[in-house]
């Protein structure tokens, strides 16, 4: 008898799901480098998505291992397989740049696991490159340009020039606004980018306004953004050349325009799909407790990086703890049945987000603190263009 209840324990023990003590989390940032302003805020995020869920996700500890990117792709490629093959993360996320992203995704998605793009999306990705284990938490990256293009149709702009970082998410970006721009392109610069980035627009700017073009867009992220909005106002462009901007004026940017009282800011407009203005009970808690922390507004990049603990948190419980259960994972993090801070939103085929953009103002809060507001609904639910392009149903 005793031998026949050993031998059925040890049946049961080898057909019972392997349950795991704790969810390995790897998350790939920018920690170094001029660029870093982006990656700690991302991290101060996070950070604060772990406290609020007290550590744990279900009844496992979390387990979250950052690595530094360096703002290069062979290096963001090799922080991200040492987390796979050495760490044995059960998800890879964050990811701020798309030629990181690029260079990574095979590593991750090789082997098994779980990405998830809390900022970067390169249209490959969105497209043929499409992938089951692949979602994300923030948006293709032509959206938001496109949402722009539709707003200067709206004011009447006939006539555009264009400026952005020469690399994968710039070029998206322009693309994305000549996508829904109807008037004429005066002419587009794409200046050099990575580690040692361009930061001196004077030729560019010069070249702008000899165009004549009625209106300037552009894309410069982190702490380009504010070297190029600071040259622009020298420049004394604001009454003949109208801003128009996205990933430019945002959560990173702001405080210290205001701090170097740049007036020209206020009342500047922007697209995306998250402000910190929105009204629900996730995004309230999310922004007062990240001011409480660290006294400013959350960027985008950090509102993107608190979704993605939650989504990661919502297949994880879905799964009562199997991380071995992959398809019920999957399951979960297509059906994004978890409080976005950006309210309700689905999933593409694509794992792309299908969600509203906003026409954003910069204003004045109670206290007289810049941030960004939504003004106005560009799009509601909006399916990126190149979902189409995607072999998955």
């Amino acid at each position: 008898m005793k031998r026949l209840i050993t031998a059925a324990l040890a049946a049961t023990m080898l057909t019972a799901p392997s349950f795991a003590a704790e969810v390995k989390i790897g998350f790939v940032t920018t920690l170094t480098t001029g660029a870093a302003v982006i990656g700690n805020d991302m991290q101060k995020a996070v950070d604060l998505a772990i406290e609020h869920m007290g550590g744990k996700m279900g009844d496992l500890d979390v387990n979250l291992i950052y690595a530094d990117d360096g703002f290069k792709p062979e290096t963001g490629k090799q922080a991200t397989d040492k987390l796979v093959k050495q760490d044995n993360v059960d998800f890879v996320t964050g990811f701020i740049w798309s030629h990181v992203l690029l260079a990574s995704r095979k590593s991750v998605l090789d082997a098994g696991k779980f990405l998830i793009s809390t900022n970067a999306g390169p249209s490959p990705v969105a497209g043929k490159l499409c992938h089951k284990n692949f979602f994300s938490t923030s948006w293709q990256n032509d959206q938001t340009p496109m949402a722009m293009g539709e707003v200067l149709n709206q004011q009447g702009v006939k006539s555009l020039y264009i400026m952005a970082p020469n690399y994968a998410a710039g070029k998206n970006m322009v693309a994305g606004v000549e996508r829904t721009f109807k008037g004429e392109i005066l002419g587009r610069d794409l200046t050099k980018w990575g580690a040692d980035a361009q930061l001196d627009f004077s030729a560019e700017l010069a070249k702008a306004k000899a165009s004549g073009a009625e209106g300037l867009f552009v894309f410069y992220p982190g702490k380009a953004g504010g070297a190029f909005i600071k040259q622009y106002q020298q420049a004394g462009l604001r009454d003949t050349m109208p801003l128009y901007t996205v990933f430019t004026v945002d959560g990173l940017s702001i405080p210290k325009l205001q701090a170097a009282n740049f007036e020209a800011v206020l009342g500047s407009r922007t697209t995306g799909h998250w402000a910190p203005s929105m009204d629900n009970p996730q995004n309230n808690r999310f922004v007062a407790d990240f001011k409480a922390k660290h006294g400013t507004y959350p960027s985008n990049y950090a509102a993107q990086s608190y979704d993605a603990m939650f989504l990661i948190k919502s297949a994880v419980e879905a799964v009562g703890g199997d991380l071995s259960d992959m398809d019920a994972m999957r399951a979960a993090l297509k059906a994004a049945n978890y409080e976005s801070v950006r309210g309700p939103y689905t999933y593409g085929n694509n794992h792309m987000p299908v969600q509203n953009f906003y026409l954003q103002e910069i204003v004045k809060d109670a206290d007289g603190i810049w941030y960004k507001k939504n003004v106005a609904t560009v799009y509601e639910n909006h399916v990126d263009p190149y979902a189409s392009e995607c072999s998955m149903n």
